[in-house]
């Protein structure tokens, strides 16, 4: 009895004693611990998300992926999975498992090392949002106190939602959500058991235990966690036996991004980091959503790796990009050569393979899937020898010409057809918005964000060539000239002393015709009228009027060549200035980012942009008046010069015999019909073919297209040469080289991108009169033939002469007289 009494009395001792510590050890790392409204306040790392105006997912952005769930939203047998692996007692204890910290206690004693293991799901709860990694015994016992205090603060449910949200599982998985996706592609509600079982058994080593690196080790730690689960009674012996059967199906699922827009996500990611910083926007669990809708930016990003690829093809075949063995030697390994494909990248359109075998007029290439794809004739016969940019090789009369057994090539799918392809060498760009508000519709800068992440919608200041011209001609306008002003379209030859040389600006084509009026002028994008217009109102006039529609000043030369584009501008700073034209007269500011959410859904950001209204009542929303820069008035007039560029001179071009520059628009019987003809544009091409545009619009879409090669040093590190498009892509028909090389890009993208555009007529505004008037006099006309037409006229600008009252000038007196 005396050794119970004082064996009862230690065990006492040993009580107050572990209290007396418990309590010290409290108060000495009490500081170190969250607080309560920390711990319900709880914040899960989730990676930003960058969506379309309609929804369609387009990047993440963030180390962490994380799908956070509701605890209803997760299926009862994964829960089930974790409970028996990791926690059986979890509904039970009170944060800590005593039988858990007596075996680390015992682990101690035998190996003198702190072991990992014995962790509630509340304490690894607390280790995954608080602390390190590391097995120290400060780490175990701050552990044990912050899940002491998560237990007292939160419910069983709370914690084991957090759990789950929180555990790692590999490939940079975090949570259930995010595991299932990574893994499987899938949500967690249509996970197999099996599946299930894989992803519980996860947490205890995702490095090594995880399918995808080590299938073997996975299949394992799979049937450890059916086995608890059939221990524990949560599955039948049927159910455990299926499940352990199931084959180990897995690979690495991406985001589920569903729409390709790098470029448009770059900008958005880059506009979200500068409002918010890394941290937020990187962690917080942002949901941008920008102003561009999918349909749209899809046609834009086939627009323009169609019209590349059309063009390089014109341009000749420039050959195979490696030779990975002679056609007289044995062929490598097959698994070889399919893994040392799987490590080239795919580069827009075009997918690496090699060359195993070539007929007489098709060849065999091996891709990097394993599969053989057969190349016919018709994907092979374009292929004539690359020798520069303006020759190219006899059309190939056999295979044998073009290919060899062992090249490593590039090939791309055309519809159902398999055809040989090259990375194209030149550049594009399309950048789409509202004229209304600035809304971006669509923006892609080049042919691939994976070869270039350079920008050329919105970073390269590229020359305007003949895109510039609405802009003079609306100054033009400004400054006294009408539609129906003749100019002298003839030769400008101009000594200039302090360079000993004559400035001799030419047309495209070097084809000249008297004395032109203003309308017709603009639609045949006639230089040398450029040119006179310019002298006639000033250089400082223009440019200071140019600045209206947003280009900056220093952009703009100050000497003649300004009337031909020689000023540099980006394609997004062109819709905008176009959008002038479009919207009435009022400068917008490009946008796209719509609206921000946070995590749990609540809008944190929305756009209010200034717009294009002339009483800006749209019901109870606020709403902020561009600034209109120029009058509703000649934006209309310089709308229908632009309208004659691609429609010509009207009812009467098969008549008269002329076109506008952008007359190919007719030839798209589905943006015709869409359109009902109100769509209007304007080519672009600088003197020497490096830079060629379209842009124009409908009603309710602007459009600026850009093909180009890069500058090298603009384009930070692109690897093109800065060389022109070629003579080849400047007609002698008449249009210019932006008609064949971007006006192509830029029909393919507007033919879907205006299917659900209204395009409503161009309304005249109220001021403006009509008059018929001589198309070759530019007065009054009393003839309805051919020979005249309805101009319209600025109160006061009519003229008042009737064309049999004077006598016509001569077509090409260079005294000047008319301009």
């Amino acid at each position: 009895m005396k050794y119970l009494k004082w064996s009862f009395y230690g065990f006492l001792g040993l009580i107050a004693a572990g209290l007396l510590t418990t309590t010290a050890l409290y108060f000495y790392f009490e500081s170190e611990l969250p607080s309560v409204e920390e711990l319900k306040d709880v914040r899960l790392q989730t990676p930003m998300q960058v969506y379309s105006a309609d929804g369609e997912l387009i990047a993440q952005f963030g180390e962490v992926r994380r799908i956070p769930l509701k605890l209803d939203d997760i299926p009862q047998p994964l829960i089930d999975a974790f409970l028996a692996t990791e926690d059986q007692r979890f509904y039970q204890h009170f944060g800590i498992d005593p039988i858990g910290v007596g075996r680390a206690f015992v682990q101690l004693i035998l190996t003198g090392d702190i072991q990992g293991g014995g962790s509630t799901i509340t304490q690894q709860a607390a280790r995954n949002f608080y602390l390190s990694f590391e097995q120290t015994w400060s780490r175990k016992i701050k552990e044990a106190f912050i899940a002491l205090r998560m237990e007292s603060e939160l419910t069983k449910d709370e914690i084991l939602e957090l759990y789950l949200n929180k555990i790692t599982f590999g490939h940079r998985a975090h949570g259930v959500g995010a595991a299932a996706q990574v893994y499987y592609g899938r949500d967690v509600k249509d996970l197999t058991l099996a599946q299930m079982a894989m992803i519980a058994g996860l947490p205890k080593a995702p490095s090594t235990l995880n399918p995808i690196s080590n299938p073997e080790r996975a299949r394992e730690r799979r049937a450890v966690v059916l086995g608890r689960m059939l221990t524990e009674k949560k599955i039948t012996i049927e159910q455990y036996r299926q499940a352990l059967a199931e084959p180990i199906e897995t690979r690495f699922h991406g985001p589920e991004v569903t729409m390709n827009a790098p470029y448009l996500a770059e900008m958005a990611r880059a506009e979200v980091v500068s409002i918010y910083g890394e941290e937020i926007a990187y962690t917080s669990g942002l949901k941008v959503y920008t102003t561009a809708n999918a349909k749209q930016q899809r046609a834009a990003q086939a627009a323009i790796q169609d019209n590349l690829h059309a063009y390089d093809e014109r341009h000749g075949y420039r050959g195979a990009e490696a030779v990975w063995w002679q056609p007289d030697s044995a062929a490598p390994e097959r698994a070889g050569l399919v893994q040392r494909l799987r490590e080239l990248p795919t580069i827009g359109l075009t997918l690496p393979a090699v060359v195993v075998a070539v007929g007489e007029q098709q060849a065999t290439v091996l891709l990097g899937d394993g599969r053989e794809q057969l190349l016919e004739w018709a994907g092979l016969s374009w292929a004539r020898a690359y020798m520069h940019a303006e020759r190219q090789g006899p059309p190939p009369a056999t295979a044998t010409e073009i290919l060899a057994v062992g090249q490593q090539v590039r090939v791309r799918v055309v519809g159902e057809q398999w055809r040989l392809a090259q990375v194209p060498e030149p550049s594009g760009a399309i950048i789409a918005l509202r004229p209304h508000d600035g809304g971006i519709a669509a923006a892609v800068g080049g042919y691939s964000f994976t070869l270039s992440q350079y920008n050329r919608a919105t970073q390269a200041k590229r020359q305007a060539g003949s895109n510039i011209k609405p802009f003079m001609y609306s100054a033009a306008l400004e400054n006294g000239f009408t539609l129906a002003t003749l100019v002298n379209d003839a030769p400008i030859n101009q000594w200039n002393p302090g360079s000993g040389i004559a400035w001799r600006p030419r047309n495209s084509p070097d084809v000249y015709e008297g004395p032109i009026t203003v309308r017709e002028a603009l639609a045949k994008s006639k230089n040398v009228v450029s040119v006179r217009l310019l002298r006639a109102i000033g250089i400082d006039t223009a440019v200071n009027y140019l600045t209206r529609f947003g280009f900056n000043i220093n952009d703009l030369p100050r000497n003649e060549s300004l009337s031909l584009g020689s000023g540099s501008l980006t394609p997004l700073e062109m819709a905008r200035g176009y959008a002038v034209f479009a919207n009435g007269g009022y400068l917008v500011t490009p946008y796209f980012i719509e609206r921000i959410t946070d995590s749990f859904d609540q809008d944190i950001y929305q756009a209010r942009p200034a717009v294009a209204c002339v009483e800006c009542e749209l019901g109870d929303r606020e709403v902020t008046q561009a600034p209109q820069v120029i009058s509703e008035q000649n934006a209309f007039l310089v709308t229908q010069m632009m309208h004659s560029a691609v429609w010509g001179g009207g009812s009467w071009a098969h008549r008269t015999g002329w076109n506008g520059t952008a007359w190919r628009i007719q030839r798209s019987a589905d943006l015709v019909r869409q359109s009902n003809r109100n769509i209007v544009g304007k080519t672009g091409t600088t003197n020497d073919i490096k830079d060629t545009w379209f842009s124009g619009f409908v009603s309710g879409l602007v459009t600026s297209a850009w093909v180009g090669f890069d500058n090298l040093e603009r384009a930070l590190g692109s690897t093109s040469i800065n060389t022109n498009l070629s003579e080849g892509e400047q007609e002698v028909s008449g249009a210019e080289g932006g008609a064949k090389t971007a006006l192509p890009m830029w029909i393919k993208f507007m033919e879907l991108a205006t299917q659900d555009v209204p395009a409503e007529p161009f309304q005249i505004p109220p001021g403006l009169v009509s008059a018929r008037i001589d198309l070759k006099t530019g007065l009054l006309s009393r003839q309805s033939d051919h020979t005249s037409r309805f101009e319209y006229f600025l109160p006061g600008t009519a003229p008042t002469q009737y064309t049999e009252e004077t006598s016509s000038p001569d077509p090409f007196d260079d005294d000047d007289s008319i301009f």
